[in-house]
This record gives structure tokens, C-alpha cells and sequence, in this order.
């Protein structure tokens, strides 16, 4: 692929995203979003969220590692805990990466 092909590739999509993001502002005075849609798209932030960072805790080279010798599976595990108990996301960042550093140095 040439690379007038991918920039014309490249603008277009970010066309079509910021068309996307604007259309939002100009209908939202003609369209009413449903309540219950709503409510769902508050946890939209943290699904894409997981979606990047969910392989690199499970995967190690390329293979699903659900055993005690993932440090990252571990450190992420008791990340969740920080922040089921405590519900303070610098605590759980915090918390997270110290373990992981103590398990990567043990492991």
C-alpha cells in the first residue's frame, strides 16, 4: 500500500469519527436516548478499558496463562480487591503496581 492510499485512508476515517462524535451534539435535541441505554453507556468507558488491558494480564506469549506464575493475573486480581474495598482508584493503581513490581521481582 502506497502512502497517498493510507493517508486518504487515515483522513477518512477521522472524517467519519469526528462525523460520528458530531452528530451526537446536533440530534440531541431531536432525539431522546432511552433511559435504560443511558444508564449502560456510563460503564462503556470502563468495557473499552478492559478490553485493551484484559490480553496483556491473561497472555504471555501469545498464550492464555491462568496459573500462579502470571504476576500480572496476580497483581491485577488484588488491584480488584483494592478497589472493591477501598473504591479509591489511586489506592488500587497504587496497590496494583507495587504488587505487581514484589511479585515480578519474587516471580
Amino acid at each position: 500500500m502506497n502512502q497517498t492510499r493510507l493517508l486518504i485512508i487515515m483522513l477518512g476515517m477521522a472524517v467519519i469519527t469526528y462525523a460520528i462524535r458530531l452528530s451526537f451534539f446536533f440530534l440531541q435535541d431531536r432525539v431522546r436516548i432511552p433511559t435504560g441505554f443511558q444508564q449502560a453507556l456510563r460503564f462503556a468507558p470502563a468495557a473499552v478499558l478492559m478490553g485493551l488491558v484484559a490480553p496483556s494480564i491473561l497472555f504471555r506469549d501469545g498464550i492464555l496463562a491462568l496459573n500462579w506464575g502470571n504476576e500480572r493475573l496476580l497483581a491485577a486480581v488484588l488491584a480488584g480487591l483494592i478497589a472493591w474495598r477501598t473504591g479509591n482508584i489511586l489506592l488500587t493503581i497504587a496497590g496494583g503496581m507495587v504488587a505487581l513490581w514484589l511479585l515480578q521481582a519474587v516471580l
